[in-house]
């Protein structure tokens, strides 16, 4: 394999440090919650507004639901359980931190 003769005029991409969007500006996290806790009543309620604005953004009818979840392995699959659970039994194997919180959803959440 030959090292590409082309190469960016700057390396930083990908995940660690970046490069910003030509024009970023630090103004732009002006009233951004660095550092809070999504359990604090402020970015809870900023939650609640990104969440109430998708769902009108969408389109989406009032009975249906919206969530934000973590971007994340976990949060994908804690969606996938509760998104496929249901009426049928599972079997759930906990062996690490993990596997013990999916339990918990599966079995006091869904009640499965």
């Amino acid at each position: 394999m030959k090292e590409p003769s082309a190469r960016p005029s700057n390396p930083c991409f990908g995940s660690g440090p970046t490069t910003k969007r030509p024009g970023w500006s630090i103004r732009a996290l002006e009233g951004a919650m660095t550092g809070r806790s999504h359990r604090a009543a402020p970015a809870k309620a900023r939650l609640a507004e990104v969440i109430d604005r998708s769902k009108a953004l969408l389109g989406m009818p009032e009975n249906y639901r919206l969530g934000i979840v973590p971007a994340s392995d976990t949060g994908a699959f804690e969606m996938a359980m509760w998104s496929m659970l249901g009426a049928r039994g599972v079997d759930v194997v906990a062996f690490e931190s993990f596997g013990a919180g999916w339990l918990t959803d599966a079995r006091k959440q869904l009640r499965i």
